[in-house]
């Protein structure tokens, strides 16, 4: 239990959305709060689907500024957005900021820049320039995080290749965290009647059944799952996507286009993540990039083998033959392979879950709270 310090400093968090800082950044908020700061977050709480999520924020006692969508970096409003970063930064001093995503941290930083507002801490969760990204990301992104390091006092990553990438950028220092950090055992102790749980969700008792978890994008990448379904004829398994996004309608198309509609539902948004997992065979996670992959993680803590893209962040815990299997992005056949390989061979589903669980322990938020205290209290 974090013991709280009077209040006497301010600190300001910025992210593109109330849902990452609901999500990812509640655990920070009461570190500050515990070393004193009086904790103020600045994001686009609109969403009314992650209301319930939001309200975690403002539970914790936040001071909270609900800005316009700032996720693209294409829209004109991200100068309204600025604008009002750099009010609230000169209304309020803040003594520290701490900012997030990739817009969070491009306005935030150069809001601070303008209001001499200093330290700034931007962590990256997952550089869009990373070993075999499009030309165009290293063309965009790379020449602006390059700039803005330059008046960033602690950047910090959450993958090693992002780390030593960092290292050759112009941050007063750069750390690397093990992730976002989350509570292994929840999932590992999470007890379900799997009987019940299926039918509830309409799958088979004796199906095989993949799991995916994370917004509906082409980024995530669930295409390439349903392929690979398609492609597997000695056998039907099932797949569960959790999540809401753009690609949904697409990838609902894409099922019933290759005959396999029965076999991919769609469960939306969904608070009883920790139960799925549970009554699942295996986790798919096919994302192009990553900066780590909380979902994965949360499946391997659930004891589940998990089959996952070669994406950056992604090795950093992903293993091929021990984890489970690891494919290209678009190696549909590659996937269907993996899946046959899980399904057929349960003494093998149950080596890699124990070889999960233990490797898993790294990225629990007992240890990356206590290098969170440590970085916050160096400020």
């Amino acid at each position: 239990m974090l013991e709280t310090k009077s209040t006497s400093r301010k600190a300001l968090i910025v992210a593109n959305t109330g849902r990452f800082i609901a999500l990812f950044e509640l655990d920070n908020i009461r570190i500050l709060q515990s070393l004193g700061y009086e904790v103020h977050c600045f994001a686009d709480f609109h969403e009314s689907a992650y209301h319930d999520l939001t309200k975690k924020v403002e539970d914790l006692g936040v001071i909270i500024y609900n800005a316009d969508s700032f996720r693209s970096p294409f829209r004109l409003k991200n100068i309204k957005v600025y604008h009002q970063l750099v009010d609230i930064m000169n209304k309020n001093k803040f003594d520290f900021v701490d900012c997030h995503t990739p817009m969070g941290g491009v306005l935030a930083r150069l809001a601070a820049r303008t209001t001499k507002t200093r330290p700034i801490q931007y962590t990256a969760h997952g550089f869009h320039f990373f070993k075999g990204a499009p030309i165009h990301n290293w063309l965009c992104y790379y020449p602006v995080e390059r700039f803005l390091s330059r008046f960033t006092d602690t950047l910090v990553t959450i993958n090693h290749e992002d780390f030593e990438r960092a290292k050759s950028l112009h941050a007063k220092r750069v750390l690397y965290i093990p992730g976002v950090g989350f509570d292994t055992a929840k999932f590992k102790n999470t007890q379900v009647d799997r009987k019940k749980k299926r039918q509830e969700l309409g799958i088979p008792l004796e199906a095989f059944l993949i799991v995916s978890v994370g917004e509906i994008n082409k980024n995530k990448n669930q295409h390439v799952i349903i392929e690979a379904i398609s492609k597997i004829s000695d056998f039907n398994p099932y797949y569960l996507i959790c999540g809401e996004g753009p690609e949904k309608e697409n990838l609902k198309a894409l099922s019933k286009e290759l005959g396999i509609e029965q076999q991919v539902i769609f469960l939306g948004f969904r608070n009883d993540i920790a139960e799925i997992l549970k009554i699942a065979d295996c986790f798919a996670f096919p994302s192009k990039r990553e900066g780590l992959g909380i979902a994965a993680l949360e499946a391997m803590a659930s004891g589940l083998p998990i089959i996952t893209s070669n994406a950056s962040g992604i090795l950093d815990y992903s293993e091929n033959g021990k984890t489970g299997f690891i494919c290209s992005p678009d190696d549909a056949c590659g996937f269907a392979n993996a899946i046959c390989k899980l399904a057929h061979d349960e003494n093998l589903r149950q080596q890699m879950s124990s070889y999960n669980q233990s490797k898993v322990l790294k990225y629990d938020i007992k240890n990356v709270r206590q290098t969170m205290v440590d970085i916050y209290k160096s400020i």
